[in-house]
């Protein structure tokens, strides 16, 4: 696959090798000469000392040929703009870019960029995980972020405890499925008539934004804490 790394701070110089390492064609536009040719001294790769919002200096980096653009400098703004220049000028059919404030990541998107990654926010997503040890665990996300595979223990108080499965539906989120629950060293693929009994391990795959409300129909609570990026809902008791 051909990549046109934008940035060669830290973050782009340790992608570059990542993706080298993993036999990928890479290119890297870095604005600071200095930078740039600390780059060309340390990376098998093409290096362009210039600007990755600048048509010339896209062009020279392989644009046209890109798989991927990946913009990662510290600015959102120029990361936006590389990755709009690189689909609209270069048809790249993939775009990905670095964002340093959480709250830019909608705007990214809604301007067209296919991919946002925010480290803060995954950071904060960690930290929320950990902090919230009884809460519902998050064993992976896809669709970006938007759906969630968790697991929720079922204690000897929760609401879920005895009853059955087609008792519980009424009262869960919407875009919520109950997929399986490790019972001891048996697992159980539910039916309307399972029961939930306290210690099932509870796998269900739900929206993300649902997440709290799954937790408090298996579990009978909400989270503990909020991080910044995951705001409260409203109405939510926040606790």
């Amino acid at each position: 696959m051909r990549v046109v790394v934008v940035g060669g701070g830290k973050v782009g110089y340790y992608l570059v090798r990542t993706l080298l390492d993993q036999k990928h064609q890479v290119s890297v536009i870095e604005k600071d000469p200095d930078r740039a040719a600390f780059l060309a001294g340390k990376l098998p790769a093409l290096v362009i000392a210039g600007d990755g919002t600048n048509l010339a200096h896209l062009a020279d980096a392989g644009a046209d040929r890109a798989d991927v653009l990946a913009a990662v400098t510290g600015l959102d703004e120029v990361n936006l703009v590389a990755c709009q220049v690189g689909r609209t000028e270069f048809n790249v059919p993939r775009t990905v870019a670095r964002v340093n404030n959480p709250l830019n990541r909608a705007i990214l998107k809604q301007l067209g960029v296919d991919t946002v990654v925010s480290s803060t926010a995954i950071i904060a997503h960690v930290i929320e995980q950990e902090t919230n040890l009884e809460s519902l665990r998050e064993l992976f996300t896809l669709e970006q972020g938007r759906l969630a595979l968790v697991e929720e223990v079922i204690a000897g108080d929760s609401p879920a405890a005895g009853r059955s499965v087609r008792d519980l539906a009424p009262g869960l989120p919407e875009d919520s499925v109950l997929m399986a629950i490790v019972r001891g060293d048996r697992l159980v693929f539910p039916r309307g008539e399972t029961v939930l009994a306290a210690g099932d391990k509870v796998l269900a795959l739900t929206t993300t934004d649902n997440e709290d409300g799954l937790m408090a129909a298996l579990g009978g609570r909400r989270r503990t804490a909020r991080v910044a990026g995951r705001p409260a809902k409203p109405g939510g008791d926040g606790r």
